[in-house]
């Protein structure tokens, strides 16, 4: 089975009784509306029992009518733009959109829960050259909930799709016009969104601020339990960044937990810590090999081509293309085993009873100054011990202990932000300065390291190792330079050896 994608930017209008569209003409390059007549759709929505899909803002259809039919999941991006992909008619959910939503579903069954049906009026409006610019539609909707309570909702709304490859400026310039003529935009989202709504359902709210400690740490579990979700399925479709922005989304859950145990019983997190500490090493290796293979590149592309001796191309090209096959391999199969799902289980429970100390009804900023303060303590304790060894295996592994501290320290004054203000603020811009320099001199360890493989892989072939000789000595030339800036770093990053100025 296959599975397309297609990009939807648009806009959606309340209509009442009454409500005319107003000449459409003349707005930013619009020359002519055609009208395309009507067609009838019908729509079944799939979801679980209890609305985890829509609760994320994810739609999952299978629709009948119209040029489109077929499965349909669709995604949210940003407010107004979701990602619809889609696949061919069939009975059940297809395989490949059931496994965009596994982390939402976690096994639970995915049911009909709503049934569209539309009358959809639709016109086409064209510039000058005859070119789509946008597709407006009148649909008027009955929507009928499945789960036996009997109830319905009728509403007809307008909508504006922009033509693929658009400029979202022509949006803006047709809500104008629309607002103009007194059209207001839909209160919701979706039509799914819609037909629970006014079928008696109540999207989830986040709790108020009330300014405790436990507060905002928990908001800042539920942003990046969100992120981790959102990503998932992301990494699934293999989109470019996504297993790195998973990875760090995994990693500040895990800092969280682990830097704010006086907020929350270590008991309940520890187990929790230890399994995401697991998918931020499967998800590692994927982004390990992709930052490799982004360095090592443009170190050959940096040197002129009299200094490439041998098939140093070829050989850095087929180097890079069984790695990114085999992490992405093990990354797949990490989303797709059980113990994943566990983890994703046991997440959502901890964030739904979370097990608070009694220092979480105190207020945040003095807990959580003092939980950044701890973390910061602890790095300065790995930095001090790995500037006091000599160059060498012994201290290339300190620096990398000194860098995870320093990636903790600035997670962990993340959070804590919210509660701090602009002085959290500019900590964190300095522990990120200490954490890129560090993580600047890993990333040339573990160059080197690799860099020697491919040598050793080149002299068995009979091909010269000039070229892999001379790309490790240079990343030897910058690790010893981050070596040198580090005390310099260092010493601005926290003035007098203190971070007390939180």
């Amino acid at each position: 089975m296959t599975a397309d994608t297609q990009r939807e930017i648009e806009r959606k209008y309340e209509a009442t009784p009454g409500t005319r569209l107003p000449v459409l003409t003349g707005v930013a390059g619009t020359a002519r509306t055609v009208d395309q007549g009507v067609t009838d759709l019908d729509a079944v929505y799939y979801d679980t029992a209890d609305l985890r899909l829509a609760a994320a803002g994810i739609t999952l259809r299978r629709r009948t009518g119209g040029g489109d039919a077929g499965w349909h999941l669709k995604l949210p991006v940003t407010p107004g733009t979701r990602d619809e992909i889609r696949a061919p008619l069939a009975d059940e959910v297809p395989d490949a959109l059931a496994a965009l939503v596994r982390a939402r579903t976690r096994g639970a069954a995915v049911v009909p829960v709503v049934r569209l049906r539309s009358s959809r009026d639709v016109r086409h409006l064209l510039d000058e050259r005859g070119a789509l610019l946008a597709e407006l539609s009148t649909d008027t909707v009955r929507a009928d909930r499945l789960n036996g309570s009997g109830r319905h909702a009728e509403w007809t709304e307008i909508e504006v799709e922009l033509a693929d490859g658009g400029d979202p400026a022509f949006l803006d310039a047709v809500h104008k016009r629309l607002r103009k003529a007194g059209l207001r935009p839909a209160a919701s989202p979706s039509k799914l969104e819609r037909a629970l709504v006014e079928t008696g359902w109540h999207p989830p709210r986040e709790p108020e601020a009330d300014g405790s400690a436990g507060d905002h740490v928990l908001r800042y579990l539920r942003e990046h339990a969100e992120a981790l979700l959102t990503y998932d399925a992301a990494v699934r479709r293999d989109l470019p960044d996504s297993v790195h922005r998973m990875r760090v989304a995994t990693r500040r859950l895990r800092s969280a937990l682990r830097s704010y145990r006086t907020v929350l019983d270590r008991a309940a997190t520890d187990p929790l810590a230890d399994e995401l500490k697991w998918l931020a090493g499967e998800l590692g290796a994927a982004r390990d090999h992709e930052v490799l293979t982004g360095r090592l590149t443009a170190g050959t592309d940096a040197l002129p081509d009299t200094l490439l001796l041998g098939p140093v191309r070829a050989r850095l090209q087929a180097w890079a293309a069984a790695g990114r096959a085999a992490t992405r391999e093990r990354t797949t199969a990490a989303l797709d085993s059980d113990r994943y799902l566990a983890l994703l289980a046991a997440l959502t429970a901890l964030l739904a009873e979370p097990p608070l100390r009694r220092a979480a009804r105190k207020p945040a900023a003095k807990v959580l100054r003092g939980a950044v303060l701890k973390e910061y303590e602890r790095l300065a304790a790995r930095v001090d011990h790995a500037l006091a060894l000599p160059a060498g295996t012994a201290r290339d592994l300190a620096l990398h202990d000194a860098r995870k501290a320093a990636k903790r320290v600035r997670y962990a004054v993340e959070a804590a932000r919210p509660a701090l203000g602009k002085p959290a603020k500019r900590f964190a811009r300095r522990m990120k300065g200490v954490q890129q320099l560090l993580g600047e001199h890993q990333d040339a360890v573990v160059a080197r390291g690799t860099l020697r493989e491919l040598a050793v892989k080149a002299h068995a072939a009979g091909e010269t190792a000039f070229t892999w000789g001379l790309l490790y000595g240079r990343e030897e030339a910058r690790a010893e330079r981050c070596e040198r800036e580090l005390p310099q770093v260092w010493g601005r990053a926290a003035p007098g050896g203190k971070a007390g100025r939180l």
